[in-house]
């Protein structure tokens, strides 16, 4: 029984563990990386208010044209812009543009500001983990619906106001929070290594305009135009050049690094105790486990040659998305053996999930409820 005890709570550790993770989603089968760049605000929406005249809307879309104009040279990405002249766009159709596109990057580009003289950039993933500031930022950016017409009916009620609102929005897009915290990490490392400019760091905070993109998504604060110094930088060709330059770096670092199959993981499990668990079966009955490798949009046949050679494969859809999974064993001990091979083969963030009479479950609950 005590040892029964102490293998389910290091099974327990385990599954929150890689519970960190995410899927690693599919990329695009043709030979294009597709990458949506998104200009903050537009036409009648001029972004944050300053007192020096700049505008966040004017320097979002120079920055962006810069992006993209540098991607395109290389014949390995496919840019799509949300807008390339001064048009509003609403918040849903930015994200409808990515998804038809079926881009594997949405980024969107804007400028901070606050009534202090406050500078420094910020990367911004969708999340639910907000902060007071946070939520004041989620708060700004997503105020835009209102200058949409017949808002009620497309956003269903959503109030920016409501912590509840910007909680419920985040859902959809956590499981590209992974790969959306890779690409913002290396904007922010690129800003404050490259330029020398003050990094505020990687924040989650629940913003529409990322909302129901199926793919990783940031949205870069690249600066404080209500700053003196930093306002004149940003909108200097000089300073937009530099900026556009930097996240193009982090774009094709983070396609350099899918390419190679390099992972991202934001915690991983120790060896030893990988190790301890793996030769002692560990049987659950009524209980199927499956170890999830990818999630995508994209319909895939579950066959090897689509798998990189993984067998046992199976599909499920969900809402919009295909999740893939690899094997089904009641013994979660090979569950967890074979999601070390799907991690050989280049599934670095693939996971063990749990069903239960045909219905996923959370594998905690499936530890703690299920005999064995």
């Amino acid at each position: 029984m005590q040892t029964k005890r102490k293998y389910i709570i290091v099974s327990l550790v385990l599954t929150f563990i890689t519970s960190l993770t995410c899927f690693v989603p599919l990329q695009a089968q043709e030979d294009k990386f597709v990458v949506v760049l998104d200009a903050g605000h537009g036409g009648h929406d001029p972004g944050r208010p300053t007192k020096n005249g700049y505008k966040e809307k004017d320097i979002a879309l120079k920055i962006v044209l810069k992006i993209g104009e540098e991607l395109e040279k290389n014949p390995d990405f496919k840019v799509i812009y949300t807008r390339k002249t001064d048009v509003f766009v609403t918040l849903r159709n930015r994200a409808k543009i990515a998804n038809k596109a079926d881009a594997d990057l949405f980024v969107s580009v804007h400028c901070n500001a606050h009534h202090s003289q406050a500078y420094g950039t910020e990367t911004f993933v969708l999340g639910a983990k907000n902060s007071e500031r946070n939520m004041a930022v989620a708060k700004a950016e997503n105020e835009v619906i209102f200058l949409e017409d017949n808002y009620e009916e497309h956003y269903a009620g959503y109030d920016p106001s409501s912590p509840e609102s910007t909680i419920a929005i985040g859902i959809e897009q956590e499981v590209y929070v992974e790969q959306s915290i890779n690409l913002a990490r290396k904007v922010e490392d690129n800003f404050s290594g490259k330029l020398k400019r003050k990094s505020r760091g990687i924040k989650q905070a629940s913003l529409w305009v990322m909302h129901n993109t199926y793919m990783p998504s940031v949205l870069i604060e690249t600066g404080f135009i209500t700053n003196k110094n930093e306002g004149a930088y940003l909108n200097s060709s000089k300073g937009q050049t530099a900026i556009a330059n930097a996240i193009r770096d982090a774009i094709i670092a983070y396609k350099k690094e899918l390419d190679q199959n390099v992972g991202s993981s934001i915690l991983d499990a120790s060896q030893e105790t990988v190790e301890a668990l793996e030769d002692i079966p560990l049987i659950y009955e009524d209980i199927i486990f499956k170890v999830q490798i990818a999630a995508s949009s994209r319909d895939l046949e579950p066959k090897s040659y689509n798998f990189k050679g993984l067998s046992d494969l199976s599909k499920e859809k969900v809402g919009k998305l295909y999740k893939y999974f690899y094997g089904s064993t009641s013994d979660f001990n090979k569950a967890k053996r074979l999601q070390e091979e799907a991690k050989t083969k280049g599934y670095s963030s693939s996971f063990v999930v749990a069903f239960k009479d045909g219905k996923q479950i959370d594998v905690s609950e499936a530890l703690k409820s299920a005999t064995n």
